[in-house]
């Protein structure tokens, strides 16, 4: 006998896929917005974000980013020398017509290059150390394995702030302050115990069989580690470096308080200082803002893959 549907279910049935997603737009409306609001700042003339009352119709602009890259002479009445009005290039143009002639680069490109030198090798040891120390979790028997697993989770407990006199006590005496081996070294701290208890759980899922099989053919443990269970654990490993990325690009008070000669400044301490004529450039720190998304969004979409396979590994078993 068939089971008879009821009105309501069958009513659900037909309005569930709608529903979803008219939810799902919401959603992303709301996660969107922001984004969309600083991207528009970015475009706007100074006067309309000084305004009270929120415009969404301007002649948009790309001075926001050129005050992001650029120091410029404040209009304190001084006239626009002629040398200053031949300079050809379209940013200088646009400068002067708005009676701010640059005077030379801001150094948000250094600021950039430190932010994905920093970033970069924190997030490539992050990876590396933490795929060994999941492997030796995963395959080795380790006294107190399990409490020692949750110690090193409990090392990412501590709030950064409480633990930023003693960091920048020891590392005055180390002679590590405002040096990038300061910084990558204490974020591969803060992100080993995040990369080994995520990269655990990969392995784990992957059979020992297969390494078994690889030492019948002759590889030793640290071979087939490279050849068998790296390949294997892929999907973990781009799921782990975007995490451990996504947190040493976006670190703000460690960057701030252990780079005080400013060599070693990141984007993130740079940006709240876009200052000048005594208010704060708002469309410089939206221009400079949309690009320090623009990395973090193209890692994203080059590990896409990888990364949704890696978020739902295990979630399915056969």
């Amino acid at each position: 006998m068939k089971e008879v549907s009821s009105p309501r279910r069958s009513v659900w049935t037909r309005l569930r896929g709608p529903v979803l997603l008219v939810a799902a737009i919401v959603m992303l409306s709301g996660y969107l917005f922001p984004i969309a609001y600083m991207a528009l700042t970015s475009l706007k003339p100074a006067d309309k974000i000084q305004s009270m009352t929120p415009g969404f119709l301007f002649k948009p602009g790309l001075f926001g980013y050129v005050e992001a890259f650029t120091n410029r002479r404040l209009p304190v009445g001084e006239a626009i020398t002629e040398e200053e009005r031949s300079k050809p290039q379209w940013y200088h143009r646009m400068a002067v017509e708005r009676h701010n002639p640059i005077l030379g680069p801001s150094g948000l490109h250094r600021k950039f290059l430190n932010s994905l030198l920093i970033a970069g090798l924190a997030t490539l040891l992050s990876v590396m150390f933490g795929a060994a120390a999941a492997y030796g979790f995963s395959r080795f028997r380790i006294p107190a394995g399990r409490e020692v697993l949750y110690f090193i989770l409990s090392t990412r407990m501590l709030p950064p702030v409480a633990l930023i006199i003693p960091v920048y006590l020891m590392y005055s005496k180390l002679h590590l302050v405002d040096t990038y081996t300061g910084l990558i070294l204490l974020y591969v701290a803060f992100n080993l115990s995040f990369s080994t208890w995520l990269m655990k759980g990969f392995i784990d899922e992957i059979p020992k069989e297969y390494e078994e099989a690889a030492w019948v053919d002759g590889y030793t443990r640290l071979r087939a580690f490279f050849k068998i269970v790296l390949p294997q654990a892929m999907t973990g490993i781009a799921a782990t470096a975007v995490f451990c990325f996504i947190f040493s690009w976006n670190e703000y008070v460690f960057a701030l308080i252990l780079s005080p000669g400013g060599t070693v400044q990141t984007v993130p301490t740079f940006l709240p200082n876009q200052v000048a004529s005594g208010r704060v450039e708002w469309e410089a720190v939206a221009g400079g803002s949309i690009l320090f998304l623009l990395p973090v969004m193209l890692l994203t979409l080059l590990l896409r893959k990888h990364l949704l396979r890696g978020i739902s590994f295990g979630a399915i078993r056969k």
